[in-house]
């Protein structure tokens, strides 16, 4: 699969190649053989394609190839859309206007795209060096051709051929070496010696995030788009250049994204950031078009930018000085943003763009190089670290993740520093004072509708899947209502007649929030004051909206949300890297007996670990209590050597006297000494039927007293049977493994339904259990099915429960077993030789004869066998 995940991309690449050779081939020609607004939808497909490739290669030791897929989707998209545009008469062909258009872009894509083929060269990625430079040189030869018409375009089709034969020849044989099974190689390419090495390779090592370098390429983008304009490169900056930023936008969100998913918080947070300006870029670009007056720009907003980015430097630092000292480029974009009442359209920002060209180029080529590089190229990594370490005051956390999920296993660091920083940048755009005859000569819709409402949509859907449903729930609600909001008052979409319509909207946020302020109750004081203050927001939004505001309280306001998510900002960032000191957050207001509400000590341990299956059985054999997956539900486990555990789950249920626990184990092996106890057919039953979601209530017998149960014992199964099984589940087997046999009960309290995700038994019996082994959503939500195995020596079998598995798979296995014991069997086990007795176990064994026994006197109806085992 790695194989044709690569094979689609060299064969996008040699695709977008040909029809860029074909263009560019007959671009002498009086009508072109690819219409340009065809040319610019084939490409934006072929950008997809890429991007998919990148994105599905993330994360596997493949970082240069990765690079080289979204920096040639970034420059198809741009271009593609720009292409668009000169195809519809927007921009039109052999002018200035799509010089300057196109100019930008192809310059920061020829630089990046060198480093990437440099790289290349030297890791001895030969065929990946060569299309990453062959795309380079054809991008550099398309700007000369802009300002010499005499170069002609020869030059710049002949390197998309190369791409072309490079890309289709690299990527036929990643197709032969997948669909062949590895068996058949082309020459030259060595696919499976390095598919060898990629999957012997060392893995992602903690904090290694691929994208960096792909983030830094795309800084350059928007940086030449300002810096070719200081240098004279282009004549002026116009909308024909909006693609090239927003389309680095749109990527650098992205990146975000699986910046979170390498757990690098960080990254993820400064991505975000980018991504932002990126949006403002092109947003002042475009307001050209309707906008006579040149934008002016938020003084409060730039204010805030720069004090937020100093601080994620300084945390930054911590982990590279390189990476930190980048940051204060765009401290310095902010401080002269602040400075210039025009914006990005003053030369004092543009001069900044220009340095944050260079450093970007200069900073990309060390984490291009590094990822597979045995020497690496030093960025002051762990030199602030080190020193941090001597302090006493300020401990950073070891041993752990910076971003341990929240309740058990989760692919994504925590993205609540970012959501608090959007908060921040949202509330000081909006505190300046909008024209209301011109709303959009003022640059806050971007960080408005961008800031607080695209990024908080993203930070709510990372925090719900690291089980934060509260604060996932208050992010998006207040994402919405930026967008909504920002839209509708910074785009001058309403006015007198629509107030009243807007007015009803704000006041269904309102009650929203409203409830949300309720549940922070019992979330924490910061939380609380938080979403508090949000509502003061949506107050003065409902007095604009019907004319009864006063500035003085809009600001105000605004003001105080935005200081409170600065702390929020401050303390998440804090608190997630320091053991000591730490802001404090407040604990909950309200508490309510019963709901641990993810504040007990309970370890939630997520279960694709092996380190945690570890740590859970050493719990377990120091007599604590567990909740744990299963291949149904989720169970509470307790060793059956440690009576006191087995007694305290049983407690733990509330009320489950008539409710015995049952027994696992994870093979026939753990009950090996008391073998000679069971019948043979029992014997048997049980190893063809195991492991599988099939529970046997067997007879009780003396070999309960093998398990170490002593007293304990009356709380598994009933005086006359016991339920075992096997469960079909590789983290479950592994831990009887390591602890032995287990007792379990279902994780619910008695009368509830079955849980059937950690949540919920962290949130039920959290208080109550030692930890929670976390593997997410159950995969089964059908309990299992029990079988009354108490009389199986006659042929007699009874049905308590028809669950998970059906009744005609357990009478096959049954008759499977039967078989053995049939005459003239060789391997019959009971070594019956009398007519009599084999005339007998031979109309037992017949499958139409078996008496199949729904409710049998043993279960529920003399109340003697109440199964509680769920699953």
């Amino acid at each position: 699969m790695e194989s044709l995940h690569r094979a689609v991309g060299f064969l996008a690449i040699a695709a977008g190649s040909l029809l860029l050779a074909v263009h560019f081939y007959s671009s002498a020609r009086p009508t072109a053989l690819i219409p340009t607004t065809a040319l610019g939808v084939l490409l934006l497909i072929l950008s997809l394609l890429l991007a998919y490739a990148g994105a599905r290669k993330s994360f596997q030791n493949a970082s240069l190839f990765v690079s080289l897929c979204l920096t040639v989707s970034v420059l198809w998209c741009g271009y593609g859309v720009i292409q668009i545009l000169a195809g519809q008469g927007v921009l039109l062909p052999g002018t200035a206007d799509l010089r300057n258009a196109v100019v930008p872009g192809l310059a920061a894509f020829s630089l990046g795209l060198l480093l990437i083929g440099l790289v290349g060269f030297l890791q001895k990625e030969v065929p990946l060096a060569t299309i990453a430079s062959a795309i380079s040189l054809a991008c550099a030869h398309e700007i000369a051709a802009f300002y010499d018409a005499d170069f002609g375009s020869s030059a710049t089709a002949c390197n998309y051929m190369l791409v072309c034969f490079v890309g289709g020849y690299v990527g036929l044989g990643r197709c032969l070496f997948f669909l062949s099974h590895e068996k058949i190689v082309l020459p030259g390419t060595d696919l499976a010696k390095k598919e060898a090495s990629s999957r012997q390779g060392p893995a992602s090592g903690k904090g290694s995030n691929e994208l960096t370098a792909f983030g830094l390429i795309l800084n350059m983008l928007s940086a030449s788009v300002l810096g070719c304009r200081l240098l004279g490169v282009t004549d002026d900056l116009f909308v024909g250049q909006v693609p090239w930023l927003w389309a680095g936008g749109i990527y650098q969100l992205g990146a975000c994204v699986f910046s979170y998913r390498a757990l690098d918080a960080l990254a993820a947070t400064f991505l975000g950031f980018t991504s932002l300006l990126k949006f403002g870029e092109g947003y002042s670009l475009l307001i050209l078009l309707w906008v006579p007056e040149e934008p002016s720009f938020p003084l409060p907003f730039s204010v805030a930018f720069a004090v937020l980015l100093v601080i994620l430097a300084l945390f930054i630092s911590i982990d590279s000085l390189a990476d930190g000292f980048y940051l204060l480029f765009y401290v310095a974009l902010c401080i002269s943003l602040a400075c210039s009442p025009r914006g990005f359209l003053e030369g004092g920002p543009q001069g900044v763009a220009v340095a944050i060209f260079v450093a970007s180029a200069l900073l990309a080529l060390p984490h291009l190089y590094n990822g597979k590089a045995r020497v690496k190229i030093p960025r002051g990594e762990g030199v602030l670290k080190a020193f941090l370490s001597r302090l006493h005051v300020c401990k950073l956390q070891e041993g752990n993740d910076l971003h341990i999920p929240y309740l058990g296993y989760s692919k994504y660091a925590d993205s609540e520093v970012l959501g608090y920083a959007c908060s921040v940048l949202a509330s000081f755009a909006i505190t300046v004072a909008v024209k209301p005859n011109s709303p959009l000569a003022t640059t806050v819709l971007p960080w408005v509708v961008a800031a607080g409402g695209l990024l908080k949509l993203l930070c709510g859907s990372v925090a719900f899947s690291r089980g934060k449903t509260l604060e996932s729930c208050a992010f998006i609600l207040y994402g919405f209502m930026w967008i909504i909001w920002g839209i509708a008052r910074y785009g001058g979409l309403y006015g007198a007649t629509r107030g009243f319509q807007l007015a009803v909207g704000i006041v269904s946020l309102m009650l929203f929030n409203a409830f949300l302020v309720l549940c922070t109750l019992f979330l924490s004081l910061s939380w609380f004051i938080y979403s508090l203050t949000f509502e003061l927001i949506l107050i003065s939004f409902l007095l604009d909206v019907i004319g009864a505001t006063s500035t003085g309280y809009d600001v105000a306001v605004t003001i105080i949300f935005g200081l409170v998510s600065f702390y929020c900002f401050l303390a998440a960032l804090v608190n997630c890297t320091f053991n000591s000191p730490q802001l404090p957050i407040g604990r909950p207001i309200v508490r309510l007996s019963g709901f641990s509400g993810g504040s007990t000590k309970c370890l939630h341990l997520p279960a694709r670990k092996a380190s945690s299956v570890k740590q859970v059985a050493e719990i377990m054999k120091k007599g604590g209590v567990c909740g744990i997956p299963t291949d149904t539900v989720y169970v509470l486990a307790a060793a059956c050597n440690h009576p006191d555990a087995v007694e305290k789950a049983f407690n733990t249920k509330h009320q489950a006297q008539d409710r015995p626990m049952s027994l696992w184990i994870s093979s026939l092996k753990q009950l090996e000494l008391a073998k000679h106890l069971f019948s043979p057919v029992l014997w048997d039953f049980m190893a063809a039927a195991w492991p599988s979601p099939i529970s046997l209530v067997i007879p009780r017998g003396e070999w309960v007293d093998y398990l170490g149960m002593k007293d304990s014992a009356k709380y598994v199964g009933t005086p006359q049977s016991v339920a075992i099984r096997i469960p079909d589940c590789s983290v479950t087997t592994h831990l009887i493994d390591l602890v032995g046999p287990i007792t379990v009960t279902s994780a619910n309290p008695t009368g509830e339904a079955d849980t059937t995700h950690h949540n919920q038994v962290y949130a039920k019996l959290g208080d109550k259990v030692d930890a929670v082994l976390c593997d997410g959503p159950s995969p089964e939500n059908i309990a299992s099915t029990v079988v009354d195995c108490t009389k199986i020596e006659s042929g007699h079998i009874g049905f308590f429960r028809v669950g998970l598995v059906p009744k005609s798979q357990v009478l096959q296995i049954l008759e499977q077993v039967q078989r053995r014991y049939l005459p003239g069997c060789t391997n019959n086990p009971l070594g019956l030789e009398g007519k009599e007795e084999q005339q007998t176990l031979s109309r037992a064994s017949l499958s139409d004869d078996v008496h199949v026994q729904e409710n049998s006197p043993t279960s529920y109806t003399n109340k003697a066998f109440h199964i509680d085992e769920q699953n």
